[in-house]
């Protein structure tokens, strides 16, 4: 009846981190760029042989030596899924979409120098405070948008009718109607998006590739100037809200019965201790 209980108990808590993934990703169904979590699970109910015996540790163990178990369900991983998400037209110049999956936008890096990564293409202008005759392309957060020598993107000001091209290439309408291109934007492939971490704000980065004994070709490559823009959309996040919904419901059904068990547990070793 203990080894019940220790499953329900187990699983409960993991279930909670399912809830809490499936939550997370409801509340950013409208977010732009968004990319969703996946939550899988595995048995505990294993045994793993040959384990090495480490002496302070092994006082109270109920297993034979070398022989380790488990009970109940465990959370195998949380995912990050980087499919593409839908297109929605905003009609404004500033507002870019990528149109592939694995392209990211760059955007200025970290305190430490580490490179920062977004599929978020809504983008503003901000003064440049060095120079009035210039703006600076910022994301929602006020952070440089880079174009393709890594470099925040400069746009000359007064600059009318802003068009961005199929290729991230930035033009405006000078006085005398002549289109004049400014600067490219860079859009970075990433080959390896599974090692991606967030960092929030839909802003990701890769760890430490160094203890991963890789470097940054094996993860990422330049790809400016690919036809990859859709300027005047926004790619919304790749949550599909009835099935997140329908994933909350059989992870609440399934919490439930799982207290459920206990409860019954509990009220049988009730029974059975009164019969004493």
């Amino acid at each position: 009846m203990n080894q019940s209980m220790i499953n329900a108990a187990v699983t409960m808590g993991q279930i909670q981190q399912k809830l809490d993934t499936v939550s997370n990703n409801l509340a950013n169904a409208n977010t732009t760029g968004f990319k969703r979590r996946d939550t899988s699970f595995s048995d505990l109910l294993f045994q793993q042989v040959n384990n090495q015996r480490v002496g302070p540790y092994e006082e109270g163990r109920q297993t034979p030596g070398g022989i380790r178990t488990g009970s109940g369900a465990a959370t195998a991983q949380t995912a990050m899924r980087f499919e593409q998400g839908s297109l929605q037209q905003t009609d404004r110049p500033l507002d870019v979409a990528l149109t592939q999956p694995g392209y990211f936008f760059e955007i200025s890096p970290d305190e430490d120098g580490t490179r920062r990564f977004t599929r978020d293409g809504a983008f503003y202008l901000s003064p440049n405070p060095a120079d009035e005759m210039e703006n600076f392309l910022v994301n929602s957060e006020g952070e440089y948008v880079l174009n393709t020598n890594e470099e925040p993107l400069v746009i000359p000001f007064p600059a009318q009718d802003l068009r961005i091209s199929e290729t991230g290439a930035v033009f405006y309408t000078a006085e005398n109607g002549e289109e004049i291109a400014v600067d490219q934007l860079n859009a970075i492939n990433i080959t390896k998006p599974q090692l991606l971490a967030n960092t929030g704000g839909n802003n990701f980065v890769f760890p430490d590739l160094e203890a991963l004994d890789l470097v940054e070709a094996d993860v990422m490559e330049q790809a400016g100037g690919a036809e990859v823009f859709q300027a005047g959309s926004l790619e919304m996040a790749n949550v599909d809200t009835a099935k997140q919904m329908s994933d909350m419901l059989a992870a609440q059904r399934f919490y439930q019965f799982n207290s459920s068990a206990i409860n019954m547990t509990d009220q049988m070793m009730g029974m059975v201790t009164n019969l004493r």
